[in-house]
Parts: C-alpha cells; sequence; structure tokens
C-alpha cells in the first residue's frame, strides 16, 4: 500500500532537524531566522531548507518538509550572501526532508504572557502543530532559546510540563493556607 503523497506547496521559514525534530522556523523578514539557524548548524543541528519549504502531505496528520532543488543546502545570511552549509559544515550538517513537529515564531520583543500557560498552534493544510513564540531582543541568545524549546516539546511529549506543574503547586499551597481568591 503506497503512501498518499499529496504535493501542498511552498510556505515561508526556516526547516531544521534540532534533537530529532523536525522545527519550522517562522517569523517576519529581519528578525534572525537565518542567523539563529546558523548558530544552531554550528552546534550540530541539521538544515532541511533557509526561506522556502517546500511542503506536501503524508497521509492526515503528516507534513513534511523540503528544501526547493535549486537552493538545497544553500542559505542567505546578511552580510555574507548566499553560503553552501553542505560544503561549509559538512555532510552531517544537512539533511533532504524532515516530518514537521514543532513551530517556532520569533517575534519582536513585548512583555506577552511570560509564563506561556496556554499552548498555541500553528495550522499547516488542516494539520496543527504545538507552536512556541519567542520574542526576539538585542542580547537575547534566540538559539539557545531554540533549543530549550524543542526540549521542552520532548518533556511535554513524556507529559512533563514545568510552567504546569509550578502552578499546580502554587493553587495548592494556596488552598493549604485558605488564602484563595484573595
Amino acid at each position: 500500500m503506497r503512501a498518499n503523497k499529496l504535493k501542498v506547496g511552498k510556505i515561508p521559514g526556516v526547516l531544521m532537524d534540532i534533537f530529532g525534530v523536525g522545527v519550522l522556523i517562522t517569523g517576519e523578514s529581519g528578525l534572525g531566522k537565518s542567523e539563529s539557524a546558523l548558530d544552531l548548524i554550528s552546534r550540530g543541528h541539521r538544515l532541511v531548507s533557509d526561506d522556502v519549504v517546500e511542503i506536501r502531505k503524508l497521509g492526515r496528520n503528516e507534513i513534511i518538509g523540503s528544501s526547493p532543488s535549486i537552493t538545497k543546502n544553500l542559505m542567505e545570511v546578511r552580510g555574507l550572501g548566499i553560503i553552501d552549509i553542505k560544503e561549509i559544515f559538512g555532510v552531517s550538517s544537512v539533511t533532504s526532508e524532515k516530518k514537521i513537529e514543532l513551530v517556532i515564531n520569533l517575534s519582536k520583543y513585548d512583555d506577552e504572557d511570560r509564563l506561556k500557560s496556554e499552548e498555541e498552534w500553528y495550522e499547516i493544510e488542516g494539520v496543527k502543530f504545538p507552536m512556541v513564540k519567542i520574542p526576539v531582543a538585542s542580547g537575547r541568545n534566540t538559539s539557545i532559546l531554540i533549543e530549550v524549546a524543542v526540549k521542552q516539546y520532548l518533556m511535554k511529549k513524556e507529559g512533563k510540563n514545568t510552567t504546569k506543574e509550578l502552578l499546580r503547586k502554587i493553587e495548592r499551597k494556596y488552598i493549604k493556607n485558605g488564602e484563595k481568591g484573595k
């Protein structure tokens, strides 16, 4: 039986293999998606596609991303131009395709919900993916934040959610002390 491979199209972003997880990095132009990806590659992760990701739907719930053939292994970095990731970092720094599992959205820094108690989702062709918004600001190490977001995603898959655990502890403390609602 053949898998249903439906060519869906193209979406903007950078697709990476980080700790074995297919991570789509999205966000406005100029926020540092490619620079973050370059740093992640230097830390041992793999590039699938920069700038534009070709996607196809496998079955009902899987989206596979790859690079357009013309830009395979290439990355555009402001100030450096077009660089060949495979030539600079070696064959282990790239992979041809990856199943998308997580979306990281880089956004301009603001003082939004710092605890991130509510999950956010990103939808591609009817398939929903967990999404983490990372505010970008001068001095923040975005690539480290992306790595930690991926590790948190892996922990959540195992049933561990640090934010929810903290909120439960706080709630139990207030209930125990009779301070609920104060």
